[in-house]
């Protein structure tokens, strides 16, 4: 088994979750007393949170990039970068290591094809949604990308940032996600994608009426097949 190295903390609520599932996953394919070999690095997210505000992102780039390799100095032998909107920095850390960089969006695009679908809707951060560097890589895959209007998109963001990175977890914003699903379905969106780690703590496929591609459950699987390949 390769071992795996977790770059998280961005929230830590959403990095639990993946060693959670990781340790899941490799449990009931090898059965037994089985789990991951990983290690894992945690950043304060405070100070990532500061750079993403201040559109400081070759700060973030660096941080992360030194945190990477730490992981490979640790003995990783690929990293997981457990964050949607911080794989906006994803190419300052794969030219900061030797070993490959699990990317989410990649990940995510191939699940999409499989399910047949082109067009999907993306709800994340405010970063995620707004800037090119998410949905274009979805594109790249023949993928179509809608995200939401204005007023949805701050909706999105808020309950991101003010409840889900601090660990609440509201019916009510539940809902709100619900209809925001629903108007992007009505553009033409065949499934939607949670394009942000934190949002699988909020709704998932028993919540909308199209397919829901999880990215942390995603990148987590993506990660099981690389350790066990």
């Amino acid at each position: 088994m390769r071992r795996i190295g977790l770059l998280g903390g961005m929230s830590w609520e959403s990095t639990e979750l993946y060693y959670r599932l990781i340790n899941e996953d490799v449990r009931d394919r090898l059965g037994g007393f089985h789990s991951a070999r990983l290690v894992m690095a945690s950043v304060d997210f405070a100070e990532v949170e500061a750079m993403q505000v201040a559109g400081d992102w070759a700060a973030a780039g660096d941080m992360l990039a030194r945190e990477a390799q730490g992981l490979e100095a640790a003995g990783a032998e690929c990293v997981v970068l457990c964050t949607n909107t911080m794989h906006k920095v994803a190419d300052a850390i794969e030219a900061a290591v030797d070993i490959p960089l699990l990317h989410l969006a990649d990940v995510t695009a191939s699940a999409v094809r499989a399910a047949g679908l082109d067009r999907v809707a993306l709800l994340g951060t405010r970063f995620t949604m707004e800037q090119p560097f998410y949905a274009d890589r979805l594109r790249s895959h023949g993928i179509d990308v809608l995200v939401p209007e204005g007023g949805d998109r701050t909706l999105v963001h808020d309950v991101i940032y003010d409840e889900l990175v601090l660990g609440v977890v509201r019916d009510e914003s539940r809902a709100a996600y619900g209809d925001v699903v629903r108007r992007l379905v009505e553009q033409g969106a065949g499934g939607v994608v949670l394009g942000c780690t934190e949002i699988e703590l909020l709704i998932g496929p028993d919540d909308v009426d199209v397919p829901v591609f999880a990215t942390t459950a995603l990148h987590a699987r993506a990660a099981v097949d690389f350790a066990l390949s």
